[in-house]
């Protein structure tokens, strides 16, 4: 049961906003008593931590996924994009500001481990790219690497980016193309722009 609570729960949480669910819709989703969710969790707080856990977890199986089939670095970028941005909903309900306002200790935790993961799977991408000569040489991978986290982290501000002017497509997309063309040696370019004419 906590299991199923914990995949209803992120499902409504993604697609509602962490603040506007409450335990009863919760309950009222599943065709349960709000005492059997408190069975298994003491509190919103509790539940909101335990189903941030598990949509991170599941996402970076994901990723670890599509980097092990091991394909062209610039096609991998996009892959992981479409796949999060699927399991995040399209991020309609803006999760991770609404994580930052109301569970600011849940969104820190989550922010560290998203930190590890991302800096680990944009390094390696930077490196076989770099490798396949698709990404210059010349580049600072660390340095690349640490401000792509931070630019995807901006993205999610709703004081910066408001949703009502950007939509996550459009940041995203502009993102990814601003990234690599920061990062792209002329090949990497060919790749990109033929990547780019293929998804139109």
């Amino acid at each position: 049961m906590r299991e199923q609570i914990v995949h209803k729960s992120s499902d409504l949480f993604l697609n509602l906003g962490f603040k506007s669910v409450t335990m009863d819709d919760i309950a009222n989703e599943m065709g349960i008593s709000k005492k059997t969710i408190y069975q298994h969790f003491q509190n919103k707080t509790k539940l909101v931590e335990a189903t941030t856990l598990h949509v991170f977890e599941h996402i970076s199986h994901g990723i670890d996924c599509i980097c092990e089939l091991n394909t062209n670095p610039i096609e991998e970028i996009y892959e992981i994009k479409k796949f999060v941005m699927h399991n995040l909903k399209d991020e309609k309900s803006s999760p991770q500001y609404q994580l930052q306002k109301y569970y600011p200790k849940i969104y820190a935790t989550l922010k560290k481990k998203q930190f590890e993961k991302m800096l680990g799977c944009v390094t390696r991408n930077l490196e076989r790219g770099v490798a396949l000569q698709l990404y210059r040489n010349s580049i600072d991978i660390d340095f690349i690497a640490r401000l792509y986290f931070n630019g995807m982290v901006s993205l999610k501000d709703q004081d910066i980016f408001p949703r009502t002017d950007f939509s996550m497509h459009m940041l995203m997309d502009n993102y990814l193309e601003y990234h690599l063309r920061g990062v792209c040696s002329e090949k990497g370019l060919e790749t990109l722009i033929q990547l780019n004419i293929n998804q139109k």
